[in-house]
């Protein structure tokens, strides 16, 4: 988690504030360049927003609290996503959401300890006929089971180490 200290010495925070000092533009769009850097959007950070750009603090919160794809918590490196709509929860989501649970070592949905995958339960992902379906990184594995957790996980964090390389 950013600490003010951090957030301020890192000077991203700063220096995205700067940018819309000079073109001011949706406080959405803050938030979005914001959580592209810390891969979350800081309470510093928001805080810094609040003295900077006079944005109430209240309107940023409740903007990154409406929109789903902001998040207050810090996220790992890999984001899987989890369907739980009807049309995967009766092809079997809720046992492969117990899957990646028990891969990621994770008690519930959330980050896991080091940082690298944070799993989500969604309602829907709009890929009903690929169901049960798993979202990880923006890439959907159609016809999830059990035995293909470990492979997809596998596949998400060789994907990590090929990109950092």
């Amino acid at each position: 988690m950013a600490t003010a200290t951090q957030v301020n010495e890192s000077g991203r925070a700063a220096a995205i504030i700067e940018d819309y000092k000079a073109k001011p533009t949706s406080p959405i769009m803050l938030l979005q360049d914001l959580q592209a850097v810390y891969n979350y959007v800081p309470a510093e950070a928001m805080a810094l927003v609040t003295r900077e750009l006079g944005i109430p603090l209240e309107q940023l919160y409740g903007l990154a609290t409406f929109y789903k794809a902001f998040s207050l918590q810090p996220r790992g490196k890999h984001n899987i996503k989890v369907c739980q709509g009807t049309a995967c929860v009766v092809r079997g989501a809720a046992d492969i959401l117990e899957g990646f649970l028990r891969e990621l070592g994770l008690k519930s949905p959330g980050t896991t300890d080091d940082k690298l995958f944070t799993l989500e339960v969604v309602n829907c992902v709009g890929a009903c006929a690929l169901g049960p379906v798993v979202v990880a990184d923006g890439e959907y594995f159609g016809g999830m089971n059990t035995a293909k957790v470990k492979e997809a996980v596998a596949e998400v964090r060789t994907r990590g180490a090929e990109t950092a390389a």
